[in-house]
C-alpha cells in the first residue's frame, strides 16, 4: 500500500509538471501579449513592463525561473493589477468551490438513487422515464442549461432573484451544473448494478433467504459503485474550478471566471497559477479515488 502510494504521489507531480511546461510554452507561442491595449503602449514603456516581470528573458529561462517561485510558494503576481496571485485564487476558490461541491453531492445522490431504481425497474415506466430524462441532460450543455433556468426562473416567474447574496442564489447555478453529471452518473449506475444483479453471488443471498433490501444496499450498490468513484474523482476537481460559463451567466464572482478575464487579458501569471491549481485539484482527487477502491472492495489489492 505505501509502495503504491509512494509510486501515484512521484506519477502526480510529474504530471503537474508536463501540464505546466504544456500550458506555459503554448501560452507563450500565442501572438500578442498581456500589454498589448486598444490604446497601444509606447515601445519603451512595453519594453519596460516586460524587463519588470522577466519578460524579456529567453522562455526557458523564464520557465525555470517561475518554476523555482512555485516550489517556494511564490505564484507572482497577476500583469494587469498587481495583485498577488494567492490572493486572488484565496477570494475566488470558496464560491467555486462552494458551487462545486454542492452540484457534485446532488449529482452522485440522485444519479446513484435513479440509476439504481432504473435498473431494478428495467423495462418499466419509471426505468423509461429516467432513461429519457438522463440522456436528455447530457446532451443538453451546461450554459444552455444555465440561460434557460435563468430566462424561466428569475427573469419570467421572478421565483429567484438575478443576483442576492444569500444561498438562494446558488440553486439555478447548482442545478445547471449537476445536470450533465447526475445523468451520466446516472447511466453509469445503472449499467454497474445490472450487472452486479446478476453476478452468482446475488444469486446464492437470493436463494440464502437474504431480505431484498439488504442484497441491494449491502452487496449490489455496494459493488456496483466503482465505475461511479471513478468518474467522481477528476469530475469532482473539474466542476470546482470549471465552471466558468454558469459563474458567467449568474454573475458569481468565481475562480472560473477570474480564468476567463486572464485568458482574455493575456494574463500569464494568473493563467498558469489557476492551470496548476486544477491540475493538482483532479491529481490529488484520482489518488484519493484510487484509495477509496479498497473500502468499497476489500478484494482489490494495491501492486
Amino acid at each position: 500500500m505505501a509502495k503504491y502510494l509512494i509510486k501515484r504521489i512521484l506519477l502526480a507531480v510529474l504530471t503537474v509538471l508536463i501540464i505546466c511546461a504544456i500550458t506555459f510554452f503554448t501560452m507563450h507561442a500565442v501572438p500578442g501579449g498581456p500589454f498589448n491595449r486598444e490604446k497601444a503602449l509606447s515601445e519603451a514603456t512595453i519594453a519596460a513592463l516586460n524587463a519588470r516581470y522577466g519578460l524579456d528573458k529567453p522562455l526557458p529561462e523564464q520557465f525555470l525561473l517561475y518554476m523555482k517561485g512555485i516550489l517556494h510558494g511564490d505564484f507572482g503576481v497577476s500583469l494587469k493589477n498587481g495583485r498577488e496571485i494567492t490572493a486572488i485564487i484565496g477570494e475566488a476558490f470558496p464560491t467555486s468551490a462552494k458551487l462545486g461541491v454542492a452540484a457534485m453531492i446532488v449529482a452522485l445522490i440522485l444519479g446513484t438513487v435513479f440509476g439504481s431504481t432504473a435498473a431494478l425497474m428495467r423495462n418499466k415506466l419509471p426505468d423509461r422515464l429516467i432513461v429519457f430524462f438522463s440522456t436528455l441532460f447530457t446532451a443538453v450543455p451546461s450554459f444552455v442549461l444555465a440561460s434557460l433556468l435563468l430566462l424561466v426562473f428569475c427573469i419570467q416567474l421572478g421565483w429567484i432573484p438575478v443576483w442576492s447574496t444569500t444561498n438562494q442564489n446558488y440553486v439555478l447555478p447548482v442545478i445547471s451544473l449537476a445536470a450533465y453529471p447526475m445523468a451520466y452518473v446516472t447511466r453509469l449506475s445503472k449499467t454497474s448494478m445490472l450487472d452486479a444483479l446478476s453476478q452468482d453471488y446475488i444469486r446464492t443471498a437470493r436463494a440464502k433467504g437474504v431480505s431484498r433490501f439488504k442484497m441491494i444496499f449491502k452487496h449490489a450498490l455496494r459493488n456496483s459503485l466503482i465505475p461511479v468513484i471513478t468518474y467522481a474523482g477528476p469530475q469532482i476537481a473539474y466542476i470546482i474550478t470549471g465552471s466558468m460559463v454558469v459563474e458567467t451567466i449568474f454573475t458569481i464572482g468565481g475562480l472560473g471566471s477570474k480564468f476567463v478575464s486572464a485568458i482574455n487579458n493575456r494574463d500569464y501569471t494568473l493563467i498558469m497559477a489557476t492551470t496548476i491549481f486544477l491540475a493538482t485539484l483532479m491529481v490529488v482527487a484520482n489518488v484519493i479515488c484510487d484509495l477509496l477502491y479498497k473500502l468499497v472492495d476489500p478484494r482489490i489489492k494495491y501492486d
